[in-house]
């Protein structure tokens, strides 16, 4: 149920009806909220100086300039992002998986920023943030899975659109595979159908490690990719517009079945959702460029990878995420082989080695000697130039 003002359904009913009118209202709002909250903890924290970072010394020019700056911004986003969605938003599934990922990750994000804080020690442990991020997967897996409201079939059938189209249950299981595929698409049940085609109704046990995968691996590449002003917030925001415009597509027969994305009922009001977090972003940008005046803390980044991973499961998008969330996978994977390369360097010479002269890649950029307004520029062109590549890709 939408909680839109009485003035606003008097005077403008079709706000009711206008998908695109309430996303656009609920952006607004959105910025607006993030804008004076942030405000307003930046001025809290000059005077009561509680909530502060506490920089770490790797050795980074500029490093120490940050010390002392107001962090956990993340919740300012959450609470921009969450009260437009409750206001605009007609409640379905998707809505609710996307609250209940907001609020779970912003938990566990918010309780590691605690700890680093209050104690003066790294936060919560790597287990304690995986297990949570386990346990989400797990949750949106089972719901992708088996809830009746996700892929209805019987709505599905009384549309025009499944004339071209013959759906059966495990077609919920389908998702967007852009480059090998004639149709674009690809069903999870062909992993087990091709030798056993009874197997196919335990694609379950496949698809949700695969969920509980994609979630780790996108919420820890975007709580990595924080560590320069506005990086994660900037590059968020281009994967936003993107997931919003897929959204867009996938929730109208015709423009899906053009468009190579498969078409997904009552997926719509996640534009509501996708366009508040855009604006609690934007509104939170505004002070974290550079010189950043806030930073989001884990709080902020973890929720931000999980929902960008979530909404790409639903939109049945999860296979471009490697492409679409490319700098958050290249600085995965620059910390996992800086890693690795000085473990086997130290095995196999008695000496540690490494790759980079500084994991996360963009530590690695600063230690070469260019300022963090250049490499954020950068990696923010890059972003674009990636969401770029998915649609064309996908279009094609």
């Amino acid at each position: 149920m939408i909680i839109i003002p009485i003035f606003f359904q008097y005077f403008f009913p079709y706000l009711i009806n206008s998908l695109f009118v309430r996303a656009i209202i609920s952006f607004i709002l959105s910025i607006g909220i993030a804008l004076f909250l942030n405000k307003k903890m930046i001025f809290w924290n000059d005077k009561k100086k509680h909530i502060r970072e506490h920089i770490r010394d790797i050795g980074i020019i500029g490093q120490k300039e940050k010390e002392g700056t107001p962090t956990m911004g993340g919740i300012i986003i959450i609470i921009s992002a969450l009260i437009p969605t409750v206001i605009f938003s007609i409640f379905n599934i998707y809505i609710i998986i996307l609250i209940i990922t907001t609020l779970w990750m912003g938990l566990i994000g918010f309780i590691d920023d605690y700890i680093k804080i209050k104690y003066h020690k790294n936060g919560l442990s790597v287990f304690g943030k995986i297990l949570g991020q386990i346990i989400l997967g797990i949750f949106i897996g089972t719901t992708m899975s088996f809830h009746k409201k996700i892929f209805p079939i019987k709505e599905l059938s009384h549309h025009e659109y499944a004339k071209k189209h013959f759906y059966k249950k495990e077609d919920r299981f389908k998702t967007t595979l852009p480059i090998f595929s004639k149709k674009k698409e690809f069903n999870y049940t062909y992993i087990l159908s091709w030798y056993n085609k009874q197997w196919k109704k335990y694609v379950w046990i496949i698809f949700i490690p695969i969920v509980v995968i994609i979630i780790i691996s996108v919420s820890n590449g975007a709580n990595l990719t924080d560590g320069i002003d506005g990086l994660t917030a900037g590059i968020s925001s281009i994967i936003f517009v993107t997931l919003s415009i897929f959204t867009f597509l996938s929730s109208k027969k015709i423009y899906s079945d053009y468009f190579h994305c498969i078409y997904i009922p009552n997926i719509g009001e996640i534009l509501i959702f996708s366009f508040s977090f855009l604006g609690s972003l934007i509104g939170f940008l505004w002070y974290n460029i550079y010189p950043a005046k806030i930073f989001m803390g884990d709080t902020g980044s973890l929720t931000i990878g999980s929902v960008i991973s979530v909404i790409s499961i639903i939109l049945k998008k999860e296979l471009i995420i490697p492409i679409l969330c490319g700098i958050f996978l290249i600085e995965n994977l620059s910390v996992i082989v800086q890693v690795w390369y000085f473990k086997y360097s130290k095995k196999k010479y008695g000496i540690g080695k490494r790759i980079f002269l500084m994991a996360p890649l963009h530590h690695h950029f600063q230690m070469i000697g260019y300022h963090e307004n250049k490499i954020f520029n950068f990696f923010f062109i890059l972003q674009m130039i990636l969401s770029i590549v998915v649609f064309i890709l996908i279009i094609i």
